[in-house]
């Protein structure tokens, strides 16, 4: 009978598995055995590649956790500094619109200082009975012109006197009153929200003592 050729071409003795065997209990006698020398010297290669394996880690470790700290304090600095310039650009935008919001204020009221007389002769008469014809839908049309820009005229007889409201002209006494009050109104004031252009200029009783 003719051997069969190896297909591969390997001798079959080089193909065996090689068995180390790392025991110290003695197969035959089952009895604890000292290792060899060879198995002693591989026992201490290996232990010393193991112990320089984990050097290398430990150290690798620290590289990395010193390098994720460092990363984590430039995020959070960049973090800072992002955070301040959003508030200050915050800042900028409500500083912004409150002085373009105060620059209209001060617009409006500057065209209102400058209707003040046309708005008191329309006023005037308004309580002759001269409020009448064209002149009076022009009178209507300016008046109503000036309140869309959030200009109120006020004051009315029989309110409280209040000096940061009312410039008092004319002074008296009265018994029917117990507190400073505006008797008569001699030009009405106007004003843009909680800002006076002009104060109501009235007449005022006292009570009497």
């Amino acid at each position: 009978m003719t051997d069969q050729p190896n297909p591969q071409g390997r001798d079959p003795e080089e193909e065996a598995p090689r068995v180390t065997d790392k025991r110290r209990i003695d197969p035959e006698t089952g009895e604890l055995r000292e290792p060899t020398p060879e198995e002693q010297v591989l026992a201490e290669a290996e232990q010393a590649a193991s112990a320089a394996e984990q050097a290398i880690a430990g150290e690798g470790l620290a590289e990395a956790q010193q390098l994720a700290a460092e990363r984590l304090d430039e995020l959070q600095r960049r973090n800072a500094d992002y955070y301040n310039l959003e508030q200050q650009y915050s800042a900028y935008v409500k500083r912004s619109k409150a002085e373009a919001l105060n620059a209209r204020d001060q617009g409006v009221a500057a065209v209102a200082e400058a209707l003040i007389g046309v708005l008191d002769d329309i006023e005037l008469a308004r309580q002759h009975g001269d409020l009448v014809g064209p002149f009076a839908s022009i009178a209507e049309k300016l008046e109503a012109t000036v309140g869309r820009f959030g200009i109120e005229r006020y004051g009315a007889p029989g309110e409280a006197f209040d000096p940061q409201v009312h410039e008092a002209l004319m002074h008296g006494h009265s018994a029917d009153v117990t507190e400073p009050t505006v008797q008569q109104v001699l030009q009405p004031g106007y004003r843009l929200g909680d800002r006076i252009v002009r104060p109501a200029r009235v007449a005022v009783v006292d009570p009497e003592a």
